[in-house]
């Protein structure tokens, strides 16, 4: 019964969030330094390349729709994420970076940067770190067969500490020209993104995947000896959602840093709103999150504009309000 009215929640809902979803890319482009009217926005979308010495169709083609791609797929990949870990973790306050992830990502990204390498070099150096920091959490947390999901959440608890440290000593070693390139990298900025399709193709792959597993996915939320209990193969699907959900992780990151609060509180809005089947809530959180973003990247790039404020701010200020009142209609 749950189920099912959590199913006939889910279909109006996601009508819904692909409204909000499209009028959020929308807006992306239609807001900016640049005042661009409404009916030039969509004629330069709709003009094919005969309009490319239009001032407009630059500005949105080359500027604004890519920002607006990056931020979309990778607030549903930080909300994917946070979906995943939660149900892995069994803990509300699960978020995609609780594991160490981030803090190895950026350890590899701000050394990158204090030693004066190219942005190529740094996205390696980045992606080498967070590869480190899930090599070591899932070396020290699956041993003999075993997976102790305790020793998983201490480890990668423990590994942000260390990252957390290190990175502090790398800002208090770098030059004074370099430490505002690095926190924005640590707050989070999207304009630095180049390349969105793998961003775009990493999201359609983990969601398909997650999405072949939300029948398990719903019997796990259940609890462990539940789950065994039905037939439901634990051990592999339990690792299977950690490297999905490490994958999603270390995508966002490259694409645009590390945004926080996107991950832990839009499971969270989209369960508060009567959805927990995961059948509609892994999309729903992706449509959510890549919205919520969207319209975080834009705000941050326009209320002071021509300064850009740093989206992670945003998404923090902005997320807590939202989140709060969701919880004080919840009975």
């Amino acid at each position: 019964m749950i189920i099912e009215r959590s199913a006939g929640r889910g279909q109006k809902l996601l009508v819904i969030f692909l409204f909000v979803g499209a009028a959020s890319a929308f807006a992306g482009l239609l807001f900016g330094s640049v005042h661009i009217p409404a009916d030039a926005v969509a004629q330069a979308l709709l003009s094919s390349s005969d309009g490319k010495d239009n001032v407009a169709h630059q500005i949105i083609w080359q500027l604004r729709l890519p920002r607006v791609l990056a931020a979309f797929a990778c607030g549903g990949l930080l909300a994917l994420a946070g979906v995943l870990l939660q149900v892995l973790l069994r803990n509300p306050l699960a978020d995609p970076y609780i594991l160490g992830v981030s803090g190895g990502a950026a350890v590899g990204a701000l050394l990158g940067m204090l030693l004066g390498w190219g942005l190529v070099l740094i996205n390696l150096s980045s992606l080498a770190g967070a590869l480190a920091a899930i090599a070591i959490v899932f070396g020290l947390s699956f041993r003999a067969g075993g997976w102790n999901l305790y020793r998983l959440l201490l480890t990668g608890v423990v590994l942000s500490a260390g990252c957390g440290a290190l990175t502090t000593l790398i800002l208090t070693l770098a030059p004074a020209s370099d430490v505002k390139g690095m926190l924005f990298w640590l707050m989070g900025d999207v304009s630095r993104a180049e390349e969105v399709l793998p961003a775009w193709i990493t999201l359609c792959i983990v969601t398909a995947v997650s999405m072949l597993f939300s029948g398990s996915l719903n019997v796990l939320s259940l609890g462990q000896m539940k789950a065994q209990t039905l037939g439901v193969t634990v051990l592999p699907l339990q690792v299977g959602i950690y490297f999905c959900a490490s994958v999603a992780t270390v995508a966002a990151l490259m694409l645009a840093g590390a945004i926080g609060f996107v991950g832990l509180i839009v499971p969270h809005a989209v369960r508060l709103l009567g959805v927990n089947d995961f059948r509609w809530l892994l999309p729903l959180s992706i449509l959510l999150g890549g919205s919520f973003l969207t319209l975080a990247d834009t705000l941050a790039r326009t209320l002071w504009a021509p300064q850009q404020l740093p989206v992670g701010v945003l998404t923090a200020l902005l997320g807590v309000p939202m989140l709060l009142l969701l919880l004080s209609r919840k009975p």
